[in-house]
């Protein structure tokens, strides 16, 4: 039972021990991250987790992939009075966004 207490401890430690970046780093990263022309579903879902984590708003970014499955949106566009829907080519998820 010893042993496996100190194995979490030190599992832990090893976790703290990370790299903590700031808050203007962390949007740096985001920026460069969506000027890229191809990403992965995992690499969106890091990239949320991070804007999570620093309170950063995804706002023109947010409309570059699809809410359900992550991947770069692309397919059907349609634009009604208030809202302009864009189909997923992947999943077919209708995505809307508000239009100002």
């Amino acid at each position: 039972m010893l042993l496996i207490t100190q194995l979490t401890a030190k599992t832990k430690k090893q976790n703290r021990m990370k790299k903590e970046i700031s808050r203007k780093e962390a949007k740096e990263q985001i920026d460069i991250f969506f000027g890229k022309e191809k990403f992965s579903e995992k690499e969106v879902k890091k990239i949320k987790t991070l804007a999570m984590k620093f309170n950063i708003k995804l706002s023109e970014y947010r409309k570059k992939f699809c809410k359900k499955c992550l991947t770069k949106l692309n397919g059907k566009i349609r634009i009604g009075r208030n809202y302009k829907t864009v189909e997923c080519g992947h999943c077919r998820y209708r995505n809307r966004f508000k239009m100002n």
